[in-house]
């Protein structure tokens, strides 16, 4: 079983949620979410997240429809995933988020009630659901 360091975005046109785990453990843990404008990040912000934890692969999450189909912000998705590997050089996989976010403000609902669902902590945790579904996804 593979032990690399994996990182995962959820993508939004104002804010982007991060996680991050290891394949070898298996959990996912939220660190931040970053401000976006109309998609497009501070790219030294990732640029500093990516060289402090040295991530082996990067988890997009794709926002589809419930029926699968896409939406208008699944392009900016992909257009993210696109340029995360342009510009870093690290393998980018695109994942299914369909109802990252609900879970993730149920999780942090049941937590700490309404003080605990700032926009903040449901990116992140959005992005460590989605990586703990890839990591699901992905049993060896």
């Amino acid at each position: 079983m593979n032990n690399r360091t994996v990182i995962s975005f959820d993508f939004g046109k104002k804010n982007i949620g991060a996680a991050i785990g290891q394949e070898l453990i298996r959990i996912p843990r939220a660190l931040t979410a970053f401000k976006s404008q109309s998609g497009s990040p501070n790219w030294q912000d990732i640029a500093k997240l990516l060289q402090e934890w040295k991530p082996n692969i990067l988890i997009v999450g794709l926002p589809l429809n419930m029926d699968g189909s896409e939406q208008p912000v699944t392009k900016q998705a992909r257009k993210f995933a696109k340029h995360l590997y342009a510009r870093f050089g690290i393998q980018t996989v695109l994942h299914d988020e369909r109802l990252s976010t609900v879970e993730a403000r149920a999780y942090l609902f049941n937590r700490g009630g309404y003080r605990a669902l700032d926009k903040s902590s449901i990116d992140a945790t959005s992005a460590a659901v989605i990586l703990e579904s890839w990591f699901q996804y992905h049993q060896s």
